[in-house]
């Protein structure tokens, strides 16, 4: 039998800041005391709650060509459309209910713009990106990309909601993106009343941000743009909508090995992040147009 999992703190919002021109974003896990160690193998969450951009012939609104290496960028679409290009030859556009996952891996440049459409016609933006981090025996595998559409989306409906899984398993049904360590990613969507359960081990690593409406978590409540940083004593998560609510459930086993970053490298030591500025300076990463 499982014992609920404490919950370690509710943290509210963190100052927003703009990426590009295109991104206004709450850094959430910046504002956790050693959240990149603390939420591995999640390294960062930027959210950008719903906002609303005036029609533009700007088909440039975002950020342009730059590198990754050592972690993969999961980018989720709730409202509005984004566009991918990368060195490795892949894009696409994500509409809402989309995820891109791009693992970066060994190195690659890649540019997020608002998708050309949704620039023209303007309208309400809200999404979310999640760095993942790899493993050291997998920082340097070949670049990939995984376009995960809505309808390929794993689903669960419930009384009065549905949880959406992402990556990892909720109740036999398994989420559709491909993992180099353990985790879970669901969307959760509930209407008032409604309720939702999960269970993950004891170690893992599991953290949840309301992105509307107001809940119950494990008898604790939190409201829009809340993040709820769970302990290690226990295993199940409880949610209880108490309005219609929609939530983002990480959980995660930790990757429990050296970390060292700069910008947009995550490697295992400072050697590391030096070979991968020597390398993008070489252009080892290939190239990407603007």
């Amino acid at each position: 039998m499982t014992t609920a999992r404490n919950i370690e703190q509710v943290y509210g919002p963190p100052p927003p800041h703009w990426v590009g021109d295109g991104f206004p974003v709450r850094g959430y896990f910046s504002h956790i005391p050693k959240g990149m160690r603390r939420l591995s193998p999640f390294l960062l969450m930027d959210y950008a709650r719903p906002y609303e951009f005036p029609p533009t012939e700007n088909l440039r609104r975002g950020v342009g060509p730059h590198p990754h290496r050592g972690f993969e960028t999961v980018t989720i679409a709730f409202q509005g459309s984004v566009a991918h290009h990368d060195s490795a030859g892949n894009g696409g556009v994500i509409h809402p209910g989309d995820v891109q996952w791009m693992t970066a891996g060994s190195g690659i440049l890649h540019r997020e713009y608002h998708a050309a459409e949704f620039a023209r016609k303007g309208g309400t933006f809200q999404m979310a990106q999640i760095w993942v981090n790899l493993p050291a025996r997998d920082k340097m595998t070949e670049p990939a990309y995984q376009a995960i559409t809505a309808d390929q989306m794993g689903a669960v409906d419930l009384p009065h909601g549905r949880v959406r899984v992402i990556a990892g398993e909720y109740r036999g049904v398994r989420g559709p993106a491909h993992t180099f360590s353990p985790l879970g990613m669901f969307d959760v969507d509930l209407r008032s009343g409604g309720k939702a359960e999960f269970d993950f081990p004891a170690n893992w690593n599991a953290g949840l941000l309301v992105m509307n409406g107001h809940v119950m978590v494990n008898g604790r409540p939190a409201k829009a743009d809340d993040f709820v940083l769970f302990g290690h004593e226990g295993e199940s998560v409880s949610v209880e909508a108490g309005s219609d609510a929609r939530m983002l459930l990480l959980s995660g086993k930790p990757i429990d090995e050296p970390v060292a970053s700069y910008g947009p490298f995550v490697m295992n030591t400072p050697a590391e992040i030096e070979a991968a500025i020597r390398d993008f300076q070489a252009g080892k990463f290939g190239h990407l147009d603007e």
